[in-house]
């Protein structure tokens, strides 16, 4: 497909999503290259900006068209205000969103001259949002499309909320982040595509990665074979700066196995990318896409994240993505 042609597909999105996790404070420094460790270095000025997994996730399925509704917790701190505020500005409906005692969810990152980062994660509220929360969301959570979940929350809760809507026939799309190699057999069983990186599927698997980090070479028919035995039929495996491959074990022989180009931009911090490709895939399969053509648009809005600082903060609406990889088409 031409740029023209991939780009397209974000007039169409008009799906509704729903995403319950993690919101954070991201406490953002970069610095010419990372700490090693016991290491003290100069970094820049600090910065506050909006993140944490499913909070990211919903802004970028939010600002490329999506419907979306986040469901979560936030502290008693100020930065609960911040975290809300920055995803209504991203047009996501936090109605839903609890307010508990304490902090909120925060994290502290590091962000080098190459655009890689370390990210320090601390729960904070985040870690409150209950199984009986979910049960009391029932209504508003069936009601999409498709579910976005990842493991910032407490597992319970995130296999209850899989269970409950994988049972009224929504989409669910896990995320295996923070991985986990022991995902229990209830949330494997209530989830429908999972999305890890290439060190996650390696790591869960038990395949060896390849040498020189030679994905091209890679046995992915094997990897798709003991994928499915793990319990996933389909599966997202991203590759950083060399793409993605769409693993889909039901398909037609032809389309079980779809590597998804790269789209080279000059990244100043990677912060959010896998989250921003993350949130268009849920957007893309609340709006009727196949997998691997929502994987396709994911390269390109993931591709414009690394062209800004911080997660959200650097996310782009359906028309700034078009604009920025026009004038490559």
């Amino acid at each position: 497909m031409s740029i023209p042609e991939v780009l397209s597909a974000l007039d169409r999105i008009h799906g509704t999503v729903s995403v319950i996790g993690s919101m954070n404070a991201d406490y953002t420094v970069t610095a010419q290259r990372l700490p090693g460790p016991g290491e003290t270095i100069t970094g820049g000025p600090l910065q506050l900006l909006p993140g944490g997994k499913s909070g990211n996730q919903a802004a970028a399925a939010a600002k490329i068209g999506a419907a979306v509704r986040m469901f979560g917790a936030v502290g008693s701190d100020s930065n609960a205000d911040f975290l809300l505020e920055q995803l209504e500005q991203a047009g996501v409906d936090v109605s839903n969103v609890r307010r508990v005692l304490g902090p909120s969810g925060t994290t502290v990152i590091v962000v080098d001259a190459e655009g890689e980062n370390i990210i320090v994660y601390s729960p904070g509220s985040n870690a409150q949002v209950t199984v009986d929360y979910v049960h009391s969301m029932k209504e508003q959570l069936v009601s999409s499309s498709v579910l976005g979940l990842c493991l910032e929350s407490p597992i319970e809760t995130v296999t209850a909320a899989a269970q409950m809507c994988h049972e009224a026939g929504v989409k669910v799309l896990l995320n295996d982040s923070p991985f986990t190699p022991t995902i229990p057999a209830e949330l494997i069983e209530a989830s429908d595509v999972l999305l890890v990186n290439e060190h996650e599927m390696a790591q869960l698997l038990g395949i060896d990665e390849p040498d020189d980090d030679d994905w091209d070479g890679f046995d992915w028919q094997n990897a798709a074979d003991r994928m499915a035995e793990y319990g996933f039929n389909e599966a997202i495996v991203t590759l950083g700066g060399d793409g993605s491959v769409v693993l889909n074990t039901a398909a037609p022989e032809d389309q079980r196995i779809v590597r998804i180009a790269p789209v080279k931009v000059d990244a100043v911090d990677t912060t959010g990318c896998g989250d921003s490709f993350m949130g268009t895939i849920l957007a893309g399969l609340a709006s009727g896409f196949s997998l691997q053509d929502a994987a396709k648009l994911a390269s390109y809005v993931s591709a414009y994240a690394a062209t800004g600082y911080g997660a959200q903060a650097s996310y782009g609406t359906a028309a700034q993505i078009k604009a920025k990889f026009a004038e490559n088409a």
